[in-house]
């Protein structure tokens, strides 16, 4: 069985500065892990050298069996990451940034049914046709987790997800990952939030120093 994600020897160096020190790592399908540590320990560099935003300077990335960087279209269609601060297209609606990722991975059947009850699900469907900018913070995020959700994906990345959130939609989102993981998705995030990551039951790996320990 293909491994969701998985890394080899991965690091990130800044001249003589090791923000991620050499890590394996795998994720199997329907596994949830939160990686915890400090602010500064190298938990978001360790996500974006998974999803390919950021290169490292040693190892591999592979998701579902491609390579990140050599096969990056096929790994990309597999893999979906949400940032704690989300970027948006300055001219596109939220209703027209969801159309455009369902557009772009193939999935524009039943888009009006599926974008309008993941919306209103995230309280956002009465601000459907603003601009993001016109978004607070929460909604933000809100809309990038609607992005990632919209269309299909075996591996998810959350930085920081709960960082702006109310409690009801800290609630959605805990059942979003329960339903994701019964559905075989293979989650992995960081949080600051040791109430919420009892009430996902995942399993906990730590990072420290850019080190990661499972």
């Amino acid at each position: 069985m293909t491994i969701p994600l998985e890394a080899v020897n991965l690091s990130r160096h800044y001249g003589e500065f090791e923000a991620l020190r050499s890590t394996d790592l795998s994720l199997n399908a329907g596994e949830l892990v939160v990686v915890a540590g400090p602010n500064g320990s190298g938990k978001s560099t360790l996500l974006l050298c998974l999803c390919g935003l950021l290169r490292p300077t040693t190892g591999q990335v592979k998701v579902g069996g491609f390579d990140l960087y050599d096969d990056e279209q096929a790994s990309r269609a597999r893999l979906a990451y949400v940032p704690d601060v989300p970027a948006f297209y300055q001219a596109l609606t939220a209703w027209e940034h969801l159309y455009f990722v369902a557009m772009a991975h193939g999935v524009e059947a039943g888009f009006a049914e599926r974008a309008e009850a993941l919306l209103c699900q995230l309280g956002l469907w009465e601000a459907r046709d603003l601009y993001p900018h016109a978004y607070s913070r929460g909604m933000r995020l809100k809309l990038g987790l609607a992005l990632a959700l919209i269309r299909p994906f075996d591996v998810l990345l959350l930085d920081e997800p709960t960082s702006a959130l109310d409690e009801e939609s800290v609630n959605l989102l805990s059942d979003q990952l329960t339903n994701l993981r019964a559905a075989g998705s293979a989650v992995l995030l960081t949080t600051h939030d040791p109430e919420f990551v009892r009430r996902i039951n995942a399993h906990i790996w730590r990072m420290d120093n850019g080190s990661l320990t499972r």
